[in-house]
């Protein structure tokens, strides 16, 4: 009896032992995948790079966005949208935030970029002021823009995520053409999407992760409507369609509507169950569950917000390190929407608005 009690203890440790070997070996790798799961970072940029010299940058920026989306949740979709478009364009370096100039018209005049929301603009630039106004003039306009599109995301109830940062802003914009080049139309199918984001070192997982952004917002009629006019679109859900023509009754009409019908202000993973429905509002959203080499992808997104998460968050951190302009490339500009005239004239630009702050 001493014996089987005895061995019953011996056998009880043994197990007990065997099992926190285990507990240890899986939690070592989910500790080593989700290291994996985050892409490198690129020379020049720091998940602590205003850890002294700017620490309340985050809050700062967050603080403030808090109040704007209260007003208007709307341009949490505006925000994270110009990050896109800087990103995809010459890389993340703020150049989609400038005007034009005697050299040619900006980004901005370009026809993808005709639809962003000039109250985005003018966010991102409040946000430059009250961050350059606490630390001096050592943030950039792109590290903003970075800023702004993951609290976009977050307080519109996706993921939280760190941002490496230590962008600089470009000298110059892009031309017409570069810019047509690199932003892909809503018209575009999974295979111009997929072949031109390839071309920017993401995969079909990165491509139809980064394509959930959609999940908020709004578009307007002229990016679908040839999906309604003069035939409909075969791959379109008959009633989504004949709503669809309801808010837009012509091809040309200047209305514009939600891009997710299930739940447009928030940041989730109804866009991908939209497009298991048939209910993707541009050819380049549905074709994703079209095409057999990113169907199950989406249908995974769809079943596993989790996943989309994760995903989302880890295509966004390699999107916001694109040819990123770092150390003494390029500058800190005193002004997003035009390049820098000599230091001390932006100096004195930036004590004039200091002078005239108000709240936004």
């Amino acid at each position: 009896m001493a014996f089987t009690t005895a061995s019953s203890a011996f056998l009880s440790s043994l197990l007990s032992l065997f099992m926190c070997c285990i507990l240890l070996l899986l939690s070592s790798h989910l500790f080593v995948t989700k290291a994996q799961s985050i892409p490198p970072t690129v020379k020049g940029l720091s998940w602590e790079f205003y850890e002294t010299t700017c620490p309340k940058l985050e809050s700062t920026v967050r603080k403030q966005l808090k109040k704007v989306f209260k007003k208007d949740i709307g341009q949490a979709a505006a925000l994270l949208r110009i990050h896109f478009h800087d990103c995809f364009v010459q890389g993340c370096d703020a150049s989609v935030l400038l005007d034009g100039s005697a050299s040619g018209p900006g980004e901005k005049a370009a026809p993808p970029n005709l639809s962003l929301r000039a109250e985005a603009f003018r966010i991102i630039d409040d946000l430059r002021r009250r961050a350059q106004k606490e630390c001096g003039m050592i943030v950039s306009c792109a590290d903003i823009t970075a800023l702004a599109a993951r609290d976009a995301v977050y307080l519109s109830g996706g993921p939280d995520y760190s941002v490496p940062l230590g962008r600089r802003d470009s000298l110059r914009f892009a031309t017409r053409n570069v810019t047509l080049a690199n932003l892909p139309p809503p018209t575009a199918n999974a295979s111009v999407i997929l072949t031109s984001l390839a071309t920017k070192n993401f995969n079909p997982t990165d491509v139809v992760a980064l394509s959930g952004a959609h999940t908020i917002g709004i578009s307007h009629c002229t990016s679908f409507t040839p999906r309604l006019y003069p035939n409909q679109d075969p791959t379109m859900d008959k009633t989504f369609a004949n709503n669809l023509k309801g808010v837009c009754p012509t091809r040309n009409s200047t209305n514009s509507t939600i891009m997710d019908i299930r739940s447009p202000n928030l940041f989730d993973n109804k866009y991908y169950v939209d497009l298991m429905n048939r209910q993707g509002l541009f050819t380049s959203d549905q074709d994703l569950y079209t095409d057999k080499r990113t169907r199950e992808i989406v249908r995974s997104f769809a079943v596993n917000q989790t996943l989309f998460f994760e995903k989302f968050v880890t295509a966004m951190i390699k999107m916001g390190q694109l040819s990123v302009l770092t150390g003494t490339q390029g500058e800190i500009r005193g002004n997003c929407s035009a390049r820098n005239f000599g230091r001390s004239v932006t100096l004195s630009i930036l004590e004039e608005e200091q002078k005239g702050w108000s709240e936004f």
